[in-house]
């Protein structure tokens, strides 16, 4: 992350899910007073998959997050030759 984390706004929709057994952490933040969000997606290895595209609102990047890892499942989304 090219971001101070330290002046990061985190949102509240980020929160730790497992899929098919593996523990993943979403993680969806902003620089402090800016847009757009950015979504993250930590894997039980902490291997970190961060979007390209960026979110007018947490509540978009958490449902993209979700529909990602439950169409994909945990093994798919992990072996995704292309990456978000």
């Amino acid at each position: 992350m090219d971001v101070d984390e330290s002046r990061l706004a985190r949102s509240e929709k980020g929160k730790s899910v497992v899929v098919d057994g593996y523990r993943f952490e979403i993680k969806i933040y902003r620089p402090e007073n800016q847009n757009p969000w950015t979504l993250e997606i930590v894997d039980f290895r902490d291997a970190s998959y961060v979007w390209d595209d960026k979110f007018s609102s947490d509540q978009e990047a958490f449902d993209v997050a979700v529909e990602v890892l439950y169409h994909e499942g945990a093994v798919g989304f992990m072996a995704m030759s292309q990456k978000p």
